[in-house]
């Protein structure tokens, strides 16, 4: 468990020192009524409306659209301190074409190298044919993507990938090598600047070579998270038995796919050992384990879905269904799914996605064939393995009688928050909520301390997108509790309705949660017990990226004339240095001591947000038992053998 990545740089820090500041003034939301027309408007309006004729029509070449409207193609862009970021949808697509030659049957090594924000990638595949090596790096719609006798299982952006790549790069170079001779082009920003052909002096493997540094008039200042790339490296592996895949020198190979995955999320904390299987099209592993929720990891053609998709959906009612078919029970689908963690990976010939970067499958005619071969796979393994099978109907048996208990606490719950008030307490809500589509997908909803803290919040916040729910202080440690707790503790049961995840976490009201507590010792472990809180019994919203910390200054550096707020000791210090020893320097000891229309811009456009992430499931009980277990001994001598004294 950790909070992952480096964080935005802000506008108003003291790495900006020679730029002069800003007003803290939060502009109004895009069509709000009473919003100030800007002057451009205004002299526009004046002017009368504009000429629309032939000299307005504008044809950009294909790269040139790729740099202009680049969400289109790689998502968000971001600084590097979020796994989903641009700079690791460029990294992906190149490998995914080196993934592909394997898929082929084509060379069993790629090798990769991220260093000071260059990146090099070379695959020993068949080679990019020599005579078309600019047009399938440059010009979309031209690739083999489109050929199925070449490529059956792409996982590329059919053929717009590597264009991206070059189009969203200040320098890209590819190599393509091919029976001894060689074609390579270098580019910057999309543009051609060198090419040549010949033939090698020393004799190499045939494959492809491609060198590319994201380019920062896009992404800005960001830097390359090596963990992030790690564990897309490990994924690739899992999803390719036999690949080897070197990062940095160091290599990765799995000889039992997606078992090894399993392996490694779960350690030994499986309830019956993991169950397996590998037909033509689809692959999958399955167990349970004690945790509370489901974990999922699902693959199309090598892409990880992380919002899942049709694939998935008929795989967990495929799992189901042979669930029930064994047992010749009709067990309830919650009961079944409680404590499951699975893998499932599917290839196909034609996905079709959601999204330009994939994360989502739409195909609804692969439905019938998936569910099927998943129920007839899963009889069969639990026929085979009974006593595994009598651990599953324990299992699901306990889930059973926990849902029935649960359903009793439930309502006395609900009885008691009716008697309380008509709304949740304690919650400043917004208008928009994920569920909302586009007008949702910025929601946020922020988990101060306090009153005052809270306060400055609601009087800054964009009130469209951003709630508030305010915490009276310390909230109960939930380390090793029933899910049932949840229901007596009128402050988390008022958290968890407000957060729409009572059922399930398909339920979510918020894109982003925000734990936004004071940067001090108590602060920390608020911090900590609500994280351990959402990792005992909503495990999935951390694992798919919806749990963040809020950095909020701990510094104001300001005089007369410009104001700087400073995250670290480092930047209070540059500051000092860049307005001169004569300016007023204020150590904010909580969020509350920040006025609203200073906190205006913390949470505004600037907002720095640290990710929180797990690197392997099978770590969290370990984590959650050293620092939030029962084991005060054991951890008061590691605080003491690990205490830093800074006096």
């Amino acid at each position: 468990m950790k909070a992952a990545g480096k964080p935005a740089a802000g506008k108003k820090t003291a790495a900006a020192a020679k730029a002069p500041a800003k007003p803290a003034v939060k502009s109004a939301p895009s069509g709000a009524k009473g919003a100030p027309a800007k002057p451009a408007q205004k002299a526009a309006a004046k002017a009368g409306p504009a000429v629309y004729d032939e000299s307005k029509i504008k044809t950009l070449s294909s790269l040139e659209h790729i740099r202009l409207r680049t969400g289109m193609y790689i998502g968000r862009l971001g600084d590097g301190s979020n796994p989903d970021d641009g700079i690791y949808v460029l990294l992906k697509e190149v490998i995914d074409n080196a993934i592909d030659e394997f898929i082929m049957g084509n060379g069993k090594l790629i090798e990769t190298e991220v260093k000071d924000g260059k990146v090099k990638v070379r695959d020993f595949g068949r080679g990019i044919p020599l005579g078309k090596l600019v047009e399938c790096v440059s010009v979309i719609n031209t690739g083999a993507k489109y050929n199925d006798d070449v490529f059956q299982f792409s996982v590329g952006l059919n053929g717009v990938g590597t264009k991206a790549v070059n189009a969203l790069s200040s320098y890209f170079r590819v190599v393509a090598i091919r029976d001894n001779e060689f074609a390579e082009a270098i580019f910057e920003r999309g543009s051609l600047k060198t090419e040549r052909k010949g033939k090698l002096k020393n004799k190499q493997k045939n494959g492809t070579y491609v060198e590319f540094v994201p380019d920062n008039e896009i992404f800005g200042d960001y830097e390359f998270n090596l963990e992030f790339i790690e564990r897309r490296i490990m994924n690739y592996a899992y999803l390719n038995a036999g690949l080897t895949l070197a990062l940095n020198g160091k290599s990765y190979i799995s000889q039992r796919g997606l078992y090894d995955l399993l392996t490694e999320e779960t350690g030994e904390d499986c309830i019956y050992p993991i169950g397996y299987f590998r037909g033509d099209h689809i692959e999958f592993a399955f167990t349970h384990t004690n945790n509370y929720g489901e974990e999922y990891f699902s693959f199309v053609n090598g892409q990880y879905t992380s919002d899942g998709g049709t694939h998935l959906s008929a795989f967990k009612e495929g799992f189901l269904k042979g669930i029930q078919a064994y047992f010749k029970k009709d067990y309830r689908s919650e009961d079944v799914r409680e404590g499951t963690i699975a893998a499932v990976a599917v290839k196909l010939k034609n996905p079709v996605f959601e999204s330009q970067t994939k994360n989502k499958l739409g195909n609804s005619d692969i439905r019938t064939w998936v569910v099927q071969e998943t129920k007839v796979a899963v009889e069969d393994w639990l026929h085979k393995n009974t006593e595994a099978a009598k651990k599953l109907e324990q299992k699901i048996l306990a889930n059973e009688k926990l849902r029935t208990e649960l359903n009793v606490v439930k309502k006395e719950a609900r009885e008691a928050a009716k008697k309380i008030a008509l709304k949740i307490p304690k919650l400043k809500d917004c208008k928009y909520h994920l569920e909302d589509g586009e007008k949702g997908e910025n929601s946020t909803i922020f988990i101060t301390e306090g009153d005052s803290a809270a306060g400055s919040m609601v009087s800054s916040r964009d009130v469209m997108t951003q709630a508030i729910f305010a915490l009276r202080g310390k909230v109960e440690n939930m380390y090793g509790k029933k899910r049932t707790s949840i229901y007596r503790n009128e402050e988390l049961y008022n958290m968890m309705m407000a957060l729409g995840i009572e059922n399930d976490v398909d339920g979510l009201r918020y894109e982003r949660i925000v734990i936004a507590t004071d940067a001090d010792f108590d602060g920390f472990h608020i911090r900590n017990l609500l994280l351990t809180f959402f990792l005992s019994y909503f495990e999935e919203l951390v694992t798919s990226g919806h749990i963040y910390i809020l950095e909020t200054p701990l510094f104001r550096v300001r005089t007369k004339k410009e104001t700087l707020y400073c995250y670290n000791e480092k930047e209070r210090d540059a500051a000092v240095k860049a307005l001169g020893s004569q300016s007023e320097v204020t150590r904010f000891k909580g969020l509350g001591e920040i006025s609203p229309k200073e906190f205006g811009q913390f949470i505004g456009e600037d907002m720095r947000l640290v990710p929180v992430s797990v690197n392997t499931l099978k770590a969290v009980p370990q984590v959650l038992t050293f620092y939030m277990g029962k084991n005060t001994p054991e951890r008061r001598e590691y605080i003491m053998k690990n205490l830093v004294n800074d006096l």
